[in-house]
């Protein structure tokens, strides 16, 4: 009698041919352009204290505008990547994240495990200097394609910001990173949807070649240095504080 061999399980046998014939050789290096998109209705929507009535006064407030693009970029090698906003707009008149100047990068060292934030957060900046503790993902069993690679899927739940996340991480591209906080899977993550579309973050553009200093993070910034758990008491405090208020937690915060 034949029997069915799994989806997931021929993906990760392709996987590792793929990584034990070409990747082994080299590791890919390079940058990846990341379409930042926005849609505060679906970020509203999730915002289960306030009522209908309020959540709809203040998409009324904002206009006919509910979605917002704007341009990120990933660099990496082998034992290290650096996530930052991009100075290239991806819509004219944009006035997401990519025209803001305030403080932001994370650096990751894969070799050390150690991570390095620098953030501006509520008027301050902050640099976070911590071991990496990666998600906790369940590996689902879905594929397609991502600027041009097949991707995988998983999925973690962020407790804290009532966030659902699904990402897509690529399986001939090797390196455990990914855009903003996400990384800890077996392939770069290309994409990234939190909330069923109120915040996606899709590579439209990947430059494999030789970094040169764009891993490297600014030798002279000032700001409070903490780690990750003082941080994250900081985002706690921020979005109690929100709610009480009736106010949406990620104004003046990134989703």
């Amino acid at each position: 009698m034949k029997r069915n061999i799994p989806v997931f399980l021929i993906a990760l046998i392709g996987f590792l041919l793929v990584e034990t014939t070409q990747i082994r050789a080299q590791a890919p290096e390079g940058t990846i352009r990341y379409l930042q998109t926005q849609n505060w209705a679906k970020m509203m929507s999730t915002l289960d204290y306030l009522s209908k009535n309020q959540r709809d006064r203040m998409m009324y407030m904002w206009g006919n505008r509910s979605e917002w693009k704007s341009y990120t970029l990933l660099h990496f090698n082998a034992t290290e990547s650096k996530y930052e906003d991009s100075e290239e707009a991806a819509e004219p008149g944009n006035e997401g994240w990519s025209n803001r100047k305030e403080l932001f990068f994370m650096k990751r060292n894969f070799k050390e495990s150690t991570l390095y934030d620098g953030v501006y957060f509520l008027g301050k900046n902050y640099l976070i200097h911590d071991s990496i503790v990666p998600p906790v993902w369940k590996i689902l069993n879905d594929m397609k394609e991502v600027a041009g690679h097949i991707c995988m899927n998983a999925s973690m739940t962020d407790t804290l910001r009532k966030q659902n996340t699904q990402v897509w991480f690529a399986l001939d591209m090797p390196v455990s990173t990914g855009p903003d906080r996400f990384i800890g899977l077996p392939g770069i993550i290309l994409e990234v949807d939190i909330n069923n579309g109120a915040f996606v973050m899709t590579a439209d553009k990947i430059d494999l070649k030789p970094l040169t200093t764009e891993l490297d993070v600014p030798l002279k910034i000032k700001g409070k240095k903490i780690d990750m758990a003082e941080y994250t008491k900081l985002v706690a405090k921020q979005i109690k504080e929100r709610k009480a208020e009736e106010q949406p937690w990620f104004w003046g915060m990134r989703y």
